[in-house]
């Protein structure tokens, strides 16, 4: 989890739990935008979840590539 890590050593932050409607989301932010929001997925283990999270904030930060589960 090191991605996460990083993040939250910094200015970032996550957030888990009940977005609206969905049961479920993990959302990982820095001071400036969203870098992944990712919706749990049925039966997915907790620490899969984050082990998603960690994957989605290496991807925004060294290709550009945010992830974007909640909104489509």
């Amino acid at each position: 989890m090191e991605n996460i890590e990083v993040l939250i050593d910094g200015e970032g932050n996550i957030t888990i739990g009940r977005i609206g409607p969905i049961r479920c989301a993990a959302v990982a932010a820095d001071d400036d935008q969203a870098l992944a929001m990712l919706v749990g997925r049925k039966d997915e283990p907790f620490y899969n979840l984050l082990e998603r999270l960690d994957a989605a904030i290496g991807l925004a930060w060294e290709q550009n590539i945010f992830t974007d589960e909640i909104n489509g």
